[in-house]
């Protein structure tokens, strides 16, 4: 864990607490074990102050539920006291596999569903706990954050309404345009990025990488990722390229502008191993299309890294993918819910964020700058020298 010497010399706003919505309790108890984990370990701590009660627990995990009447309706309960708490409310928007019953029939939670059971947890907490931090990675409707002709404006209105709830502070990972935090310009607002934990999932799994400008590149699929690549290539050290997407303006498909074709610019691909970087796979047509163009380009190998693997129409497509060797590896986060036979695929490969979302946690639970979370550049640079050179690296 970064910086501990930080937190072991600030004191805790509140006693902590962490409400892992039903939606993320697999992700909410291995941070819950993490947090445990540092706190056990943790020099300096004076249990007696009263300023520590609570420090150090074997739990940090809210008992509660968001149970459904016959009719569809819900509500939210807690089954222990928050009071006083500084309380971080976990929830995946995007975890489909939920189900409740309506009527006699069985229905999926929507991320409209999961969304209003957290409304539900919150109006359960507000007015008692100390303070409210909501941890959602994946930011409910953040790709509809701007107004393009009469039109919603969804992840602005959700992050205003919440606000209004009694929110404190938004935690996101990789929000699609983090520009939507203007709409609650005196509530926190922080968004996180993955490259490292890709980095460590990529250099775990693939053992004869280079990493330089002669070996690799990484790559937009769209002018919307540019920035995130930039981001990557620059703490990797190598070049970037970018794909943009040419549309037929003249013709309407479900709501949107065909893609006519993806045309590329940048440095060239030939014989080089490709790094795909984007916030999100949601049907996956446009990145497999992508990865049989650099193919054909004569890359390589074509990693994909993706924070959120939505696959939303299923895994039949990057299977074909697959066997065509269009690319070689697909890596996402375990911030959204994944099927399990996700698991079972050859090319997949977990980044687990765990780990990070519990230091992001216990610095705020401290108030204390959340650079002291990020990784520096040097420290990245030093593992990456460290592979290339066949060195043994501790990540």
């Amino acid at each position: 864990m970064p910086n501990v010497r930080e937190l072991e010399n600030a004191l805790p706003v509140a006693p902590l607490k962490v409400l892992a919505m039903e939606s993320a309790e697999t992700i909410g108890r291995r941070v819950n074990n993490y947090l445990v984990e540092f706190r056990k370990n943790m020099k300096n701590t004076r249990h007696d102050d009263p300023a520590f009660q609570g420090y150090i627990e074997n739990s940090y995990l809210v008992d509660a539920s968001s149970p459904r009447f016959g009719s569809g309706e819900g509500k939210g309960i807690l089954r222990e006291s928050v009071r006083g708490k500084d309380l971080f409310i976990i929830v995946d928007v995007c975890n489909h596999s939920l189900t409740y019953s309506i009527n006699g029939y069985t229905n999926h939670k929507s991320p409209d569903d999961n969304y209003q059971d957290l409304k539900r947890m919150i109006a359960s907490a507000a007015g008692k706990a100390h303070r409210i931090n909501v941890v959602m990675p994946f930011l409910y409707e953040g790709r509809q954050h701007k107004r393009t002709s009469r039109e919603s404006l969804d992840c602005a209105y959700m992050l205003t309404e919440l606000a209004n709830m009694g929110v404190n502070n938004f935690i996101t990972f990789d929000a699609h345009d983090p520009r939507v935090q203007n709409a609650t310009p005196l509530n926190g607002f922080d968004n996180f990025t993955p490259p490292y934990q890709f980095m460590q999932a990529l250099l775990d799994t693939e053992d004869d990488l280079i990493i330089d400008q002669e070996h690799t590149i990484v790559i937009s699929p769209d002018e919307g990722a540019l920035d995130r690549a930039v981001y990557f290539g620059n703490v990797l050290g190598v070049n970037t390229g970018m794909f943009y997407k040419r549309r037929d303006y003249s013709t309407i498909v479900n709501g949107k502008n065909p893609i006519v074709a993806h045309e590329f610019l940048g440095d060239t691909v030939d014989g080089k191993d490709v790094i795909i970087i984007d916030d999100m796979i949601s049907s996956g047509e446009s990145m497999l299309d992508t990865s049989r163009q650099l193919k054909e380009m004569n890359a390589k190998r074509v990693f994909i890294c993706c924070t959120f693997g939505l696959f939303t129409n299923g895994l039949e497509a990057f299977d074909k993918a697959y066997e065509n060797c269009w690319f070689d590896r697909v890596i996402t986060t375990n911030l959204t819910y994944q099927p399990p036979e996700l698991y079972t695929r050859p090319y997949y490969t977990e980044a687990d964020m765990s780990k990070f979302l519990a230091s992001i946690i216990d610095f705020m639970n401290h108030d204390i700058s959340m650079s002291h979370v990020m990784t520096p550049t040097e420290k990245i640079n030093e593992i990456l020298a460290r592979y290339n050179n066949r060195e043994e690296y501790h990540i």
